[in-house]
């Protein structure tokens, strides 16, 4: 791969607020990667902001193979508990046999990570966020009404608890969020700004 000079996504996240036109660039160039290891029976399994690689020309990649799995017709989904804590789909955390959909569930508290610059339930120690999502079920946005109907709904599609009816990464690329958003280069301002402002620290 290419050497990504913007940093991570958790970067950004963690350095300025992202608008909704930026999420949605964002959102697309992840999913057409998603969507590209799924079609090729490929799950991530560590769907984060951390492994999101930037570049300063509005690139977006999907890094850090180290728990792909790779499935095959006769093995057509994983039992095996792999992921981060805070962004593992329901079906890993109670150890049923999952498909690439465990993907989409990461991607869609990404997405939670990206408006509110934090991970559900993560500062709630020394309960698991696993735990909490058991207890208080999906995680909602805390001031859903600041922000569209559409992203609201992209990120509803995404965070179904119910594997079956979770979106795929295909289905989502047709959501009118996905659809509607601006080339790869919108990042460039956004991916410029935040690598000078943390040159400028060290």
């Amino acid at each position: 791969m290419e050497y990504m000079d913007g940093g991570t996504l958790s970067d950004v996240i963690s350095e300025t607020h992202l608008s909704e036109d930026e999420m949605a660039a964002i959102s697309r160039e992840c999913l057409q990667g998603l969507d590209f290891l799924h079609s090729n029976h490929v799950i991530h399994r560590d769907v984060k902001s951390s492994n999101i690689l930037l570049r300063t020309d509005g690139s977006v990649k999907l890094a850090d193979s180290g728990l792909f799995a790779q499935l095959t017709p006769e093995q057509s989904r994983r039992s095996s508990v792999a992921s981060t804590s805070g962004w593992m789909a329901p079906e890993v955390v109670t150890g049923q046999p999952c498909g690439p959909k465990v993907d989409i569930w990461s991607f869609g508290i990404m997405g939670i990570e990206m408006v509110e610059r934090e991970v559900p339930y993560w500062n709630e120690t020394p309960v698991s966020p696993q735990l909490l999502i058991d207890i208080r079920g999906t995680p909602k946005l805390q001031q859903p009404n600041r922000f569209s109907p559409c992203l609201r709904d992209f990120l509803s599609c995404c965070l179904l608890r119910n594997e079956a009816q979770r979106w795929s990464a295909k289905e989502l690329l047709q959501h009118p969020f996905v659809t509607l958003a601006e080339p790869a280069s919108c990042l460039v301002p956004l991916i410029v700004s935040v690598k000078k402002r943390k040159e400028t620290r060290m």
